[in-house]
This record gives structure tokens, C-alpha cells and sequence, in this order.
């Protein structure tokens, strides 16, 4: 007789309980409940396993049972094609893509970005067989990222290339195709990242800032990047336990200069902080996951919306170029909290406490500045032409 849901609920005795046809559940001395098929295939007695229950239920059972029973009719052995089944699996493009990152030595903060991309930008590739792959799949994932980044679109290309080269080296591709995209995507534009450098668009900014309506977190990154004109990356993967009363220290690992960092918080820099959810060990989380960083693109993605031709590294330009044209700070001071590299008289590299009373009273300047910009002050031109 076939069996029934109650049956196997209640069954905990060792044995086989047959549903028909082939199909029978196994009960292990420890009470697992395994689902297999007996059939013959090529004169010879054989076993399909069709998982195990409860995470297979009976009717999923049966399910998987017709569908060996009709590849059986077919002359295909069952447990043949799932082999062949399970190894295309194993060779898609997600696995290759874990596999590949896994082996990279990177920085935190990149190796968020690139799994990132792996899991969103590319997920159209993720169930594809790596030998299956061509230049148009990858071309089609590259145009969707290249309406919002040109740059962005480019980079992943060029990441899909590195992974698939991997998977030729690995002998689980045969080509890597994206050599074939050369030519294909348009060129990003050149010279520095875009960014506004006069108090009057400033000025605009600031205030449609202020005025935006979006979700908080991402409100609050359009604010402290401009009120800290650190580094994107920097702020995106800034933690709680790097910030102590109105200081946030960036440790070397995170900087691109690869040395301590000290960013002096205004205190409408610590207002804005004030205002976030400590849900997460980051100060900026995903807003549907609060185990990773905010994405590359959020900031630069608000600021499109807003109607601004300026990039979130372009804060940096803009503060470089306000503070000493219009503000009339000390370059020194600037550069020292843009994190370049800037050298004492002897030729040593200044530590990061450096003229660090100085710079807090700069970046205050700076912040007091940019509210007076949004409540529409008087704007003091540049002394000279941009």
C-alpha cells in the first residue's frame, strides 16, 4: 500500500516502506528518513537518492520519483543525469565567480564591492554554465550597470574577465570572452571626477540635500559626505567602534594611502550620527542587509536623482577647492585631511594627529559654511575663474 503523511510522521522503526513503483522511504537506526528509487538500468540494480524528509515531503517525493521514472522511459539513466545535472551546477558562473574571490587577497572594503557585483550586477550570469557563457551575456549585464556608470560597467567587464580567465586556467572554462567587448562600451569620461567647485551650485546642492526625502541612510550619506569629504569607500565601511565623542579614526587598512587616519567630526557631522540606527556594526549599512556596507552607487545614484552633475568622490574637489579659494584655509591643513601624502621639511610623512586642533576648527568652518550656503547666505565667489 502507499504510504502516507501520517505514516512517516509516526514511522521510526529501521527499514524500507515502500510507496510503490520503486519509490521507498529508508529509516536509518538514528532516524533519518531518507527517499530513494530502486530501478534496473542496463541489466543492473540501482539507486537513486531523491533527498531526505522532512525537507522532502511526500508529494515532492513522488514528484522527483515520475520525473526519473519518465527519464528512465526515455532510455537516460536517473542517476547518470543527475551526476550531469549536479556538475553543471557546480560550474556555473556563481560557483566560479565564490571560488575566484575566495583566492584574492584584497582589502575588506573590495572584496564587499566585488561580491557585491558577483551577487547583484551579475546575477544574470549566476545560474550559467561558465562554458556557456558568451560576450553578449556579458555585454547585456554591462549595458543594464553603464545607463548609471560607464566607469562602474567597464570595471565589472573587467572583473568577468579575470574570473573567467581563472576558470581557463582551472580547466572549467574554455575562453574568456570578453576580449571580444573591446569597443563595445563607451568610454567614461576622462580627467577627474566630476564635481562642483563654485559656492553658487554648491549652494544648490547643499539645499536640495537637505530637502531630499529619501530613505534615511541614504539621506545621511549625502550629508556626511559632504561633511567629511573623506574618501566613498572610506565612509561606506565606516564602523561604530571607529567613531569615540567627535573623532572618527580610519584605520591604515581602509585608507588608500595605507596610514591612520583622524577625521575631526563638525557637529552637524555628529548630529546626522546622531540620528542613524546602530542596527549594525557599520554606520552606513545596506538598507536590506545590516551585514554589509552601503553600495558603491548609492551616494552617486541620490545625487543623479537630485539633478547634479557630481560624483560622491567629487565632494573631495570641492572642499579642496572652497576651503583655500573662498574660505582661506591653510593647503597644508586641506591636504592633511584629504589623507594625500604631505611631507615635512626633512621629507617624512606627517602622522595623522598632524596640526590636528587646526584641522577640527577647519572642518567646523567647513561644516557651518555649508549650512549657510543651504539657508541661502550671502555665497562668496571663488577668486578665481573655474
Amino acid at each position: 500500500m502507499a504510504l502516507s503523511d501520517l505514516q512517516i510522521r509516526r514511522t521510526d522503526k529501521p527499514g524500507k516502506y515502500a510507496d510503490g513503483r520503486g519509490l521507498f522511504l529508508q529509516v536509518t537506526p538514528r532516524g533519518g528518513k531518507y527517499w530513494r528509487y530502486s530501478y534496473r538500468y542496463g541489466g543492473k540494480q540501482r539507486t537513486l537518492a531523491l533527498g531526505i524528509y522532512p525537507d522532502i515531503g511526500l508529494a515532492k517525493a513522488r514528484e522527483l520519483h515520475q520525473e526519473a521514472r519518465s527519464q528512465l522511459a526515455q532510455g537516460i539513466d536517473p542517476s547518470a543525469q543527475k551526476q550531469v545535472v549536479k556538475a553543471r551546477k557546480a560550474n556555473t558562473f556563481e560557483s566560479l565567480a565564490s571560488d575566484w574571490l575566495s583566492r584574492q587577497t584584497l582589502k575588506d572594503i573590495t572584496r564587499d564591492k566585488l561580491h557585491l557585483w558577483i551577487e547583484r550586477e551579475c546575477r544574470p550570469l549566476a545560474s550559467m554554465e561558465v562554458t556557456a557563457i558568451t560576450a553578449r551575456d556579458i555585454l547585456t549585464v554591462a549595458h543594464v550597470v553603464e545607463s548609471s556608470s560607464a566607469d562602474r560597467a567597464r570595471r565589472i567587464v573587467a572583473m568577468c574577465g579575470q574570473i573567467l580567465r581563472y576558470g581557463v586556467a582551472t580547466g572549467r572554462a574554455e575562453r574568456d570572452p570578453t576580449g571580444d567587448l573591446r569597443g563595445a562600451l563607451a568610454a567614461p569620461p576622462g580627467g577627474n571626477f566630476t564635481a562642483i567647485t563654485d559656492p553658487v551650485n554648491l549652494a544648490k546642492l547643499m539645499h536640495a540635500i537637505y530637502a531630499f526625502h529619501g530613505n534615511l541612510l541614504t539621506v545621511s550619506a549625502l550629508k556626511l559626505s559632504a561633511l567629511t569629504f573623506t574618501r566613498p569607500g572610506e565612509l561606506r565601511a565606516a564602523l561604530w567602534t571607529e567613531i569615540e565623542n567627535d573623532t572618527w579614526s580610519i584605520p591604515a587598512a581602509r585608507m588608500k594611502m595605507e596610514r591612520d587616519h583622524i577625521v575631526p567630526l563638525s557637529t552637524q557631522a555628529l548630529s546626522v550620527l546622531e540620528g542613524l540606527p546602530r542596527t549594525s556594526i557599520y554606520v552606513l549599512p545596506m538598507q536590506k542587509d545590516d551585514d554589509r556596507p552601503m553600495a558603491a552607487n548609492t551616494v552617486a545614484d541620490a545625487i543623479r536623482k537630485l539633478g547634479f552633475k557630481h560624483t560622491a568622490h567629487g565632494f573631495r574637489a570641492t572642499a579642496r577647492t572652497i576651503l583655500d579659494e573662498v574660505l582661506n584655509q591653510k593647503v597644508d591643513l586641506i591636504e592633511h585631511q584629504l589623507a594625500h601624502a604631505v611631507k615635512d621639511a626633512n621629507g617624512r610623512a606627517y602622522n595623522r594627529t598632524t596640526h590636528l586642533p587646526a584641522r577640527r576648527q577647519m572642518m567646523q568652518v567647513w561644516a557651518d559654511y555649508l549650512d549657510k550656503l543651504r539657508i541661502g547666505a550671502d555665497v562668496i565667489q571663488l577668486r578665481t575663474a573655474t
